[in-house]
């Protein structure tokens, strides 16, 4: 593989790797790809690279870092004339430095607005370009995209979990940027010579994120007097280790009060709220109920700890939590609550 210095600097290859933001995005590639759990580690990994100064500041590190074979894949969202050239320019230039490329088109649709549905799209196209089921995806999220993601957290209320932030590692996302400032990939970019695309949605101001960079940020860190982006991603940082300690006691519990498709409820008797509504959480979500509200999650804790025996908390994919005989089961919402059986402990049901 042809180092990536010789094929586009246009200064000195070695002025290049003396730079101080190509060697600091070095070293957190580095050291993330030496983190990973060995399986992984033996994969060959793939970049994520939309031709933007930080995933091709990334990409380019990959590249000349890994010994082995390196993929990459090139997402079109397909939302701005012009998206097919970029598309292969970019699928162009990675190829120039020895990476295994390709575009992938993609659908933008669905509920939850075009940024959501462009991400749904943009993963699900990634996690099919693996090239092993243990290859990681190495995306090119910063200190700043970390900010931003608590920040947004933050204002909408969504608790600990989302103020944590994303991790370095969430199989299959390696995310070896998020202690490296958004400037500093532009600055590598910058000392590479690498041609980098700014994509207007971006700069966009009807997008959240955007106002979010472009306004609410700059305006906290001159209130504040700076370091605000940085003190963000340490406070994910902080709510992550506690998140995990939490998550770990509940996984815990969690193996001790689950009965088959049932939730025994003994078992988190005197347990702190906090901990006992992860359990009932990890329950939920074992048993496929997924995106459940806060609301809905204390109403499920109301019935779980004060009962009675009844029905009567909805939750998404239309079903109803029920409570009966010291557990907790699932059943379809529509069912009559006047004639529905409720659980016995050994597996059948009884008639109120």
């Amino acid at each position: 593989m042809r180092p990536v210095a010789a094929v586009l600097a246009v200064n000195d290859p070695g002025a290049i790797a003396r730079d101080p933001a190509v060697a600091e995005i070095r070293r957190a590639v580095r050291a993330a790809l030496a983190g990973l759990p060995a399986a992984h580690r033996a994969a060959p990994p793939l970049v994520a690279c939309s031709g933007g100064a930080d995933s091709l500041a990334l990409a380019a590190a990959v590249a000349e870092i890994v010994t082995g074979p390196v993929h990459a894949a090139v997402v079109d969202h397909g939302l701005q004339d012009g998206s097919a050239e970029r598309t292969a320019a970019c699928v162009e230039l990675l190829a120039e430095w020895g990476v295994r490329a390709a575009g992938h088109r993609v659908e933008v649709d669905g509920p939850g607005g075009m940024e959501a549905a462009a991400r749904r799209a943009r993963y699900r196209a990634l996690c099919a370009a693996r090239p092993h089921p243990d290859s990681p995806v190495l995306v090119a999220h910063t200190l700043d995209d970390q900010a931003e993601t608590v920040l947004l957290g933050l204002g909408r209320g969504s608790g600990p979990r989302s103020l944590a932030g994303m991790r370095g590692w969430d199989p299959p996302w390696l995310r070896p940027l998020l202690g490296v400032r958004r400037a500093v990939t532009r600055a590598a970019c910058a000392a590479r010579g690498l041609p980098v695309w700014d994509d207007p949605h971006n700069t966009d101001r009807r997008f959240t994120r955007a106002r979010l960079r472009h306004e609410a940020l700059p305006l906290l860190e001159e209130v504040l007097g700076g370091g605000v982006a940085a003190a963000l991603a340490r406070t994910a940082a902080q709510l992550r280790e506690d998140c995990d300690v939490l998550d770990g006691l509940a996984a815990e519990l969690l193996a001790t009060a689950r009965n088959g498709v049932a939730l025994e409820l003994a078992p988190l008797a005197g347990v702190p709220a906090a901990l006992r509504r992860r359990v009932l959480r990890g329950w939920l979500h074992t048993e496929g109920v997924r995106a459940v509200t806060d609301s809905q999650l204390r109403a499920s804790d109301v019935l779980a700890v004060h009962g009675p025996d009844r029905g009567g908390v909805a939750l998404p994919g239309g079903l109803e939590l029920v409570r009966g005989h010291g557990t907790l089961t699932l059943r379809p919402l529509q069912w009559s609550r006047a004639s529905s059986p409720l659980p016995r402990k050994d597996g059948h049901r009884v008639r109120r």
